[in-house]
C-alpha cells in the first residue's frame, strides 16, 4: 500500500503526466454522459422493450461495447464499431490494392491519407447502419409511445423528418466518439479508441456482477459460495489472459532453429525479436467486427425474429457462431502478424547492423528463416487466443448468466486486459523517464505496444 501511495504521488508530481491523465478522464466522462443522451423524438420512458432485447445474444454484446448507449437509444448508440469496421477494410485494401500499399510506405503523409479515407468510409458505414438501428428502435417502441413534437412515432419511416434527423444524429454521434478517441491519443494517455471501448465494457461490469449474484441467490441456486468460486475462477482467467496478451518478448535462436528443423548453431545463447503473440488482441477486435455484420444486415433484429443463416450467425450461444469466430481469430492473427512484422525488413536491418543468425546466411535466407519461425510460433498463439475468446460459450453451458460470462475470457476481457496494460505501460514510461520507480517491482510492464501493434 505504501508503494502504491508513493507511486500515485510521483504521478501527480509530473505536470505533463497529470494533465494528460486529467484530460483523458474528462474526455471519457463526456463520452459516458453522451451514452445517456436520447435521440430527440424518442421517449426514454418507453425503451423497456429495446432494453430487454439488448440484454441477451449478440445485441447484448453490441450494447456492452457501446457502454449501454445502444439500449438507451442514445446519440452514441452505434458506438465506435463502424470505425473499427472501416479500419479492417482499409487494412485488407492495403494488402490487395497497390495504391493503398503505396500509401502505407509513404510514412506520415501516407498515414494521414489513409486515416482520412478511413473516416470517409466510416461515414458510409454509419449511413448504412443508422436506418437499420432506427427501424429496429421503432419496432420496439410500444404503440402508446408519444413525444411532444413527434406524436405518432410508429408511423414514421426512415425517409420521414424523424428518420433523416436520426440518421444524421447517429452518424454525427459516432464520428464525435471517433474524434474524442483521437483527442485522447494526441493529448491524453493511452490509445483513445481502445480506451473508449474499454470504458464501455467496464460500465457494464457492475450490472453483470449484480445480475449473476441475484441469479445464484434466487434462480439457479448455489448461493454465495458458488458466486465466490466463480469470482476466483474469473481472477485466474484474468491472470492467464494477462500472460497471453503480454506474449513472449524474445525467442532463443537455438529454439527457433529447432522449430524449423535446423540443428546447426553455435554454442552462444542468442535471441531474435519474435513473439508468440505478436498481434496482441487486435485479431479479437477484427473478428468481432466481422461477426457483427449479419446482425447489421438483419437490421439489429433480435434472434427470435430471425430465421436460417441470420439466426445462426447472430446467436453467440450457437456452435456455428463460435466455430466461425474461432477460425476468424486464427486468420486475423496471421493477417495482423503479417502486416506488422516484415521478415525482409528485419533481415535487412540485421545485415546493415552487422548482425546474423549462426548457421543462416544473411539476406534472403535469413528472411525465409524468420518467416518460417514466425509462421510456426503464430499457430499455437492464435489457437490459444481463439480458445480464450470463445471461453464464454463453455461458461454459459454450466449456467453462468450471459452478461457475466462475457468477462470469462472473450472479447470483453481480452480488450480490458490489453488496454489496461498499454495504458499502464505509457504511465510507467513517463515515470521512468523522470527517474522515478516503475509501477512493478518485477520489471517493466509489457503491453500490446511492446510489439509495435497499433490499435
Amino acid at each position: 500500500m505504501k508503494k502504491l501511495i508513493q507511486t500515485i504521488r510521483n504521478i501527480w508530481k509530473i505536470d505533463d503526466l497529470r494533465k494528460r491523465i486529467l484530460y483523458t478522464v474528462g474526455i471519457l466522462l463526456i463520452y459516458r454522459f453522451g451514452a445517456y443522451v436520447v435521440i430527440p423524438g424518442v421517449d426514454p420512458g418507453m425503451l423497456h422493450n429495446l432494453q430487454n432485447q439488448s440484454k441477451q445474444g449478440l445485441l447484448g454484446l453490441l450494447n456492452m461495447f457501446s457502454g449501454g448507449a445502444f439500449a438507451n437509444a442514445s446519440i452514441f448508440a452505434l458506438g465506435i464499431m463502424p470505425y473499427i469496421s472501416a479500419s479492417i477494410v482499409m487494412q485488407l485494401l492495403g494488402m490487395a490494392i497497390p495504391y493503398f500499399q503505396k500509401l502505407q510506405k509513404e510514412g506520415e503523409s501516407g498515414r494521414k491519407k489513409i486515416n482520412q479515407i478511413t473516416r470517409y468510409l466510416t461515414v458510409v458505414i454509419l449511413i448504412l447502419q443508422s436506418p437499420a438501428y432506427i427501424a429496429n428502435l421503432v419496432s420496439q417502441l410500444p404503440p402508446e409511445a408519444v413525444y411532444p413534437f413527434n406524436p405518432n412515432l410508429q408511423h414514421h419511416s426512415i425517409f420521414s423528418f424523424f428518420g433523416i434527423m436520426s440518421i444524421v444524429i447517429l452518424t454525427a454521434g459516432s464520428m464525435f466518439i471517433m474524434w474524442l478517441g483521437e483527442r485522447i491519443t494526441d493529448k491524453g494517455i493511452g490509445n483513445g479508441i481502445s480506451l473508449i471501448i474499454m470504458i464501455g465494457i467496464i460500465a457494464r461490469l457492475p450490472f453483470a456482477l449484480v445480475g449473476e449474484l441475484v441469479s445464484r441467490m434466487e434462480q439457479k441456486g448455489g448461493g454465495l459460495v458458488f458466486f465466490v468460486v466463480e469470482l476466483a475462477i474469473l481472477v485466474l482467467v484474468i491472470l492467464v489472459t494477462i500472460l497471453l496478451v503480454q506474449g513472449t518478448r524474445k525467442i532463443p535462436v537455438q529454439y527457433a532453429k529447432r522449430i524449423v528443423g535446423n540443428k546447426q548453431y553455435g554454442g552462444v545463447r542468442q535471441y531474435i525479436p519474435l513473439k508468440v503473440n505478436a498481434a496482441g488482441v487486435m485479431p479479437i477486435i477484427f473478428a468481432q467486427a466481422i461477426m457483427f455484420l449479419p446482425l447489421t444486415i438483419a437490421g439489429f433484429a433480435s434472434n427470435e425474429t430471425l430465421t436460417g443463416f441470420a439466426r445462426v450467425f447472430t446467436d453467440y450461444n450457437s456452435l456455428p457462431y463460435n466455430a466461425t469466430f474461432f477460425v476468424l481469430i486464427i486468420f486475423f492473427t496471421y493477417f495482423y502478424t503479417a502486416i506488422t512484422i516484415n521478415p525482409n525488413q528485419m533481415a535487412e536491418d540485421m545485415k546493415k547492423n552487422g548482425g546474423f543468425i549462426p548457421g543462416v546466411k544473411p539476406g534472403k535466407r535469413t528472411a525465409e528463416f524468420i518467416d518460417n519461425v514466425m509462421s510456426r510460433i503464430t499457430l499455437p498463439g492464435s489457437i490459444f487466443l481463439g480458445f480464450v475468446a470463445i471461453m464464454p460459450y463453455f461458461v454459459r453451458v454450466v449456467g453462468v448468466t450471459s452478461q457475466f460470462a462475457q468477462f470469462y475470457g472473450g472479447t470483453s476481457l481480452l480488450i480490458l486486459v490489453g488496454v489496461v496494460l498499454d495504458t499502464l505501460q505509457q504511465i510507467e514510461s513517463h515515470l521512468l523517464m523522470r527517474h522515478y520507480d516503475g509501477l512493478t517491482k518485477s520489471g517493466r510492464i509489457k503491453g500490446r505496444s511492446s510489439y509495435g501493434v497499433a490499435s
